[in-house]
């Protein structure tokens, strides 16, 4: 049997100097409770009209996922296991959207993730010969904006009121109140919300 990787034992992550010749880097029960959630939302939330933000929030909260209220979460969004993830009231998860929490991935209030964006609480050390795969928590601010077709990499922090811009990449920490744009992004401008 596989060791589990130090402080992430409540992940299910498995450690990869167990298994030389490859193997999954997640428990089986980790692994199961993936299928079943995929299974569910399958059956019961990809194919549901726009309006059903309450019904898909239920769903994920039934498998894990500590959800706000008047969370918005569009139904072709993928979601990789919802107990590693947390979204604040009022935010928007649009369509295509893939959160691709092997880590944790939490989302502030009233942040919008735009459709197409990628999020990803993972990488694997390059150093390793067995390629151990590093989980790395994500967080985006209260009032962030991750714009279309944006990636967020693992282990960054988007600040409050932060905004990446449409198809950028973001590899670092971005301050509150900023715009950023491109790849890797850079910042272009202060943020500044008309009252």
């Amino acid at each position: 049997m596989r060791r589990r990787v130090g402080e992430q034992r409540t992940t299910g992550l498995l450690d990869a100097r167990d298994v030389s010749s490859g193997g999954p880097s997640f428990s089986l029960r980790n692994r199961v409770q993936r299928a079943s959630f995929a299974l569910c939302w399958t059956i019961m939330a990809a194919w549901t009209p726009p309006a059903l933000h309450r019904w898909r929030c239920l769903i994920l909260r039934l498998f894990g996922a500590r959800v706000g209220i008047g969370v918005r979460i569009y139904a072709s969004t993928k979601i990789w296991h919802p107990a590693n993830l947390n979204i604040g009231d009022a935010a928007t998860i649009g369509p295509r959207v893939r959160l691709y929490n092997q880590g944790r991935i939490a989302i502030g209030s009233r942040a919008v993730i735009s459709q197409g964006a990628h999020i990803c609480a993972s990488t694997h050390d390059v150093t390793d010969p067995f390629f151990q795969l590093m989980l790395r928590p994500v967080t985006i601010g209260d009032d962030a904006w991750i714009a279309a077709d944006s990636f967020v990499g693992p282990g960054v922090e988007i600040g409050t009121g932060a905004v990446l811009g449409a198809r950028g990449a973001a590899f670092r920490r971005l301050d509150a109140w900023t715009i950023y744009g491109g790849n890797p992004a850079t910042r272009l401008k202060v943020r500044v919300m008309n009252t």
